[in-house]
């Protein structure tokens, strides 16, 4: 029996991508969850994936324009605030 693949980080980004389309309605607190769940149904191992490397890529996804921030949990930098 073969060892299941670890995701990489683009493997757990399409999986975010595919849990917006098929569970429009996931909530903060299931978030995580629901992308390991996916990550599983496709084959990989998600026994060493935390839920900090999801909400990581996550973040950079939205701050990179490639998804909404659907879950309204991104908060923008102010930039320079001296004036």
């Amino acid at each position: 029996m073969r060892k299941k693949p670890y995701p990489r980080d683009g493997d757990v980004a399409e999986a975010i991508k595919e849990v917006f389309s098929l569970y429009p309605l996931v909530k903060p607190e299931n978030f995580a969850e629901t992308v390991q769940h996916v990550l599983e149904s496709h084959g990989f191992y998600t026994g060493l994936l935390t839920t900090k490397r999801i909400w990581r890529i996550y973040e950079k996804l939205v701050k990179r324009g490639e998804i909404f921030d659907y879950l309204m949990v991104v908060q923008e930098s102010k930039g320079n605030t001296f004036t």
